[in-house]
């Protein structure tokens, strides 16, 4: 009898045993293709000699050294590697364990850079709905996944959530794209003055929307135009890269692709492609030094930052998505992988939009092609698919409640970045086989 406490308590996880490349082994034998490198982690795959050499030589100098007291040649040389190939503007790294870890270090530096610089008042955060922020309190109240929300309301700070811009559903027919993105982004100037003109403290987005609505990418110019807002009103933007980061679209950056630069930016996932847990945010220098010239002391911290494996990963990491030229395989196969889905899937009735950016791909599930109307959320499709899939030998990330936490399906691929042509192929023919293996979507 295990003593593990599991995700699902009533259905055991398979007992991985082994992994190679793009593969994951159970301990039957069998192999599963890791379509979405878990939770967009794996973009290596697995079994990287280079990086396990990187961890196993660190542990073996130095394992663990609290911040409190030291740095390490690891952290110095993975912040200054994100540094020299980040956004304009972004100087510090401050590194944590995880995703949701990012997030709240940036909701805490957001607050207290304001405070330090003489705005106090500034309190109130913007997000989006149908977005993705991580699990820990303050980023669960800043994401807007209802589902994932809802039994803890009652203890969520309260944070203002305007719509996400979601171009397949919510653009009108005599809209150009440019026009709806710049409709939909004037929704933050509008709460921003609902709330206070000197009182908002920081937008927080993903630049490509990950698990909660499944790789949607902004329409071009929205991004910009909400710099613009931010800029005005003195809000800090806050771009959330946990999911679509570190080489994922095709750009080390995902904001690289919007022409913008954040104040604050949030990594993980890829920065230690899953063989270490390691996250960072990572600040501008004009916040760094509002910081420094006042209390000198950010207020914030935790046991395993800064961990000295976990950078020496990341440090191999990063430097292998740049050195082995893993930034145009990213875009290579991404073409391959939009051309077989369009191919396999543009006139299926149940599949009504095939979208995303680089490795980053989403399929949206509906009921009915023409009008776009999903499933009935009874009929659980996402854990359908999910299920039909891993039969077939394929982990993919299938999620319900696309549209508003309750309505909608949709399908996530994030495969690593080492995938061949060939493997391409086997991705789109698993899904295939997944999805004509579900009651109610055969072709």
């Amino acid at each position: 009898m295990s003593h593990v406490f599991p995700r699902q308590i009533h259905t055991p996880p398979v007992k991985a045993v082994a992994s190679e490349g793009c593969y994951i082994i159970d301990d039957t034998g069998k192999r599963y293709f890791d379509g979405s490198g878990g939770a967009a982690v794996s973009c290596l795959g697995h079994g990287d000699g280079e990086v396990i050499a990187a961890i196993q030589d660190q542990a073996a100098k130095l394992a663990f050294a609290h911040t409190g007291f030291f740095t390490s040649d690891p952290a110095e040389e993975l912040a200054e590697l994100l540094i020299k190939h980040a956004p304009a503007g972004l100087d510090r790294v401050y590194f944590v364990s995880g995703g949701s870890e990012a997030i709240e270090a940036a909701l805490k530096l957001a607050r207290q850079y304001h405070i330090e610089n003489g705005q106090p008042q500034r309190r109130h955060i913007i997000a989006r709905r149908q977005s993705y922020h991580g699990n820990t309190l303050g980023a669960l109240a800043t994401g807007g996944n209802q589902w994932r929300r809802a039994q803890f309301e009652p203890i969520l700070v309260n944070v203002s959530h305007i719509s996400p811009c979601y171009e397949y559903v919510d653009r009108k027919e005599e809209e150009t794209a440019e026009a709806y993105g710049q409709r939909i982004a004037q929704e933050l100037e509008d709460e921003i003055l609902r709330l206070g003109a000197d009182e908002v403290m920081a937008f927080v987005a993903e630049p490509v929307v990950g698990a909660t609505m499944g790789a949607v990418p902004a329409v071009e110019g929205y991004f910009k135009r909400i710099r613009e807002i931010c800029d005005k009103y003195g809000v800090l933007l806050i771009l959330d890269e946990v999911m679509c980061g570190m080489g994922r679209t095709g750009h080390l950056f995902a904001c690289e692709a919007e022409g913008v630069a954040p104040d604050i930016l949030c990594i993980a996932k890829g920065l230690g492609a899953g063989y270490q847990p390691i996250g960072a945010m990572l600040c501008s220098k004009t916040i760094y030094d509002v910081i420094g010239a006042g209390s000198g002391f950010f207020q914030h911290g935790h046991t395993y930052m800064g961990h000295p494996v976990a950078c020496a990963a990341g440090v191999a990491v990063v430097n292998a998505i740049l050195d082995r030229g893993l930034l145009d395989a990213v875009r290579e196969r991404s073409g391959q992988l939009f051309s077989a889905l369009s191919a396999r899937f543009s006139q299926h009735p149940h599949i009504g939009d095939i979208r995303g950016r680089g490795l980053f791909v989403g399929l949206e599930v509906v009921q009915d092609r023409e009008t776009k109307r999903p499933f009935n959320p009874q009929d659980k499709l996402a854990a359908r698919i999910k299920s039909a899939a891993f039969d077939a030998g394929l982990v993919c990330y299938p999620m319900s409640g696309t549209r508003d936490g309750k309505h909608g399906d949709h399908v996530l691929l994030a495969p690593p970045f080492i995938m061949t042509e060939t493997q391409v192929d086997e991705l789109v023919n698993k899904i295939d086989l997944a999805v004509g293996r579900v009651e109610g979507l055969a072709n």
